[in-house]
């Protein structure tokens, strides 16, 4: 609840402190931006003249903001999340406050923690073993969107959506001790494990290998640790890689702020091994991450230092000369995102094959990528044509991926007027988001139900949101 952090903030000349108000955060979306306001600020350490001092913002009128008594305008909603470091959350958060479109399928449920979490909780903080703090991040529809945030998982349970309480947290750190003894070889085991999970991600989700990804990559940090000479250093490229795969399968989970902590640890590795190759496929991946979280300026810096970084010549320039492509059209530049796709296929026919890194690149995956940007560009009909190419070429193993591709195809198709198409493939996207969990689904279909809103009444759009709707958490 808001306030039992135990911060209390202080008024003028001694005046006594009085507890803030409790906020019920689900209530309107203002009441939720004051709610993360105050849970940001407390969390910094900062009272409110302390965060007047810093944003020139009359400490008076935060009061009010954290009380959801009045509203903020845009530019001291930017300055906050600035000086608060919130990554962007209380901005987006801000903009949703005028749309209080709430529909509600399965029961109400009370969620106690708050978006926040995200910014401010390190990876190993998301949740413990207590009834209340023990937390999974989960969809919920909050003020007509998704969003994912940290809920505890009895609450999860107790809504009839157990597959999202899936998660769990890491075994404590291993020790040397605890790592198989005889292990004839170590990077082969670790190895092996890597690329199961990677092949178990795709077929059930994210939510059942994370946990046992940390665990091993807890066992694997210790075996390195304990090593010397060149099982070592092959042990820590490893782990590089490990961190990568847990960022990806973190953010698959919506778990943001853990996605970003794993791919920074997987980059400070990637330089301690000296391995110029893993840094630039690490460095795609932070652009990749970066774009996929919002921030598309930084995802074009972050793929032109993997392009500097990659050789010449080599799979991961492509990689590298994609995500520039795909940050791009994000910002707008649709000529530049284009050509810049043109570049990334005139560079793959001429890319050496070295079996190690994007082994899956081809021509008809930038084409992939191409849809998505396109479809970032509003070039609605172009998209969904590339996406239905790829959803028919896709093996069938690949589940989680056609769900993304599904319902990425539903907002293409959605976007050229075609409503009923779009709802019954939107349709299946659900049923494999229920499967998975994948945030990288539901966060699409989440913008596929915000199209289809404003036609209710078309054939299957009803139904589509009532399906999305009873996968999704309802707090109350």
């Amino acid at each position: 609840m808001a306030g039992s952090s135990g911060h209390v903030d202080h008024g003028i000349g001694g005046e006594v402190a009085q507890r803030p108000r409790e906020l019920t955060p689900w209530v309107s979306a203002l009441h939720n931006w004051g709610y993360q306001l105050r849970e940001l600020r407390q969390r910094r350490g900062m009272s409110l003249r302390g965060l007047a001092e810093r944003t020139r913002i009359d400490h008076s009128h935060l009061g009010r903001f954290e009380r959801a008594e009045r509203r903020a305008d845009r530019s001291q909603a930017v300055l906050l999340d600035r000086e608060l470091g919130a990554s962007g959350i209380l901005l987006s958060l801000w903009e949703r406050i005028d749309d209080d479109r709430d529909h509600v399928a399965n029961p109400s449920v009370h969620v106690a923690n708050s978006s926040v979490d995200l910014v401010v909780a390190l990876p190993e903080q998301a949740g413990s073993h207590d009834d209340d703090a023990d937390t999974v991040v989960a969809p919920c529809r909050i003020s007509g969107r998704i969003l994912f945030v940290p809920v505890p998982r009895r609450v999860v349970l107790a809504s009839g959506l157990a597959g999202l309480a899936a998660t769990a947290l890491p075994a404590p750190t291993a020790t040397a001790e605890t790592v198989t003894a005889d292990m004839a070889s170590p990077v082969e085991h670790f190895a092996q494990l890597r690329r199961v999970m990677i092949q178990t991600d795709n077929l059930i989700g994210p939510r059942h290998v994370l946990p046992t990804l940390q665990q091993h990559l807890a066992r694997l940090a210790a075996r390195r640790r304990a090593s010397r000479g060149t099982d070592a250093a092959a042990l820590l490229a490893l782990e590089t890689r490990y961190e990568e795969l847990a960022g990806w399968l973190a953010q698959d989970i919506g778990d943001e702020r853990t996605a970003q902590g794993h791919t920074a640890k997987a980059l400070d590795a990637s330089h301690i091994t000296g391995d110029t190759d893993l840094t630039a496929y690490i460095l795609g991946r932070k652009a990749q991450l970066a774009g996929d979280t919002g921030h598309p300026a930084d995802a074009l810096g972050l793929a032109a230092a993997a392009r500097r970084t990659a050789r010449p010549g080599s799979r991961l320039e492509v990689i590298a000369v994609m995500h520039q492509a795909h940050a791009h059209a994000v910002l707008g530049d649709g000529t530049e995102a284009l050509n810049t796709y043109d570049t990334a296929l005139t560079l793959l026919s001429r890319a050496e094959s070295d079996g190690i890194w994007g082994s899956w690149l081809d021509e008809a995956y930038i084409n992939t990528a191409r849809a998505r940007s396109l479809a970032a560009l509003g070039e609605y009909g172009q998209a969904a044509a590339g996406f239905d190419t790829a959803i028919a070429a896709l093996p069938p193993n690949y589940r989680r991926d056609r769900g993304v591709y599904l319902a990425r195809a539903a907002r293409a198709h959605a976007g050229t007027g075609n409503i009923s198409l779009a709802a019954q493939i939107g349709m299946q996207a659900v049923g494999i988001a229920a499967e998975t969990g994948s945030a990288r689904i539901i966060g699409q279909l989440d913008r596929l139900d915000q199209a289809l809103a404003p036609a209710a009444r078309e054939d299957g759009v009803a139904e589509f949101r009532a399906a999305l709707d009873r996968i999704v958490l309802h707090p109350a």
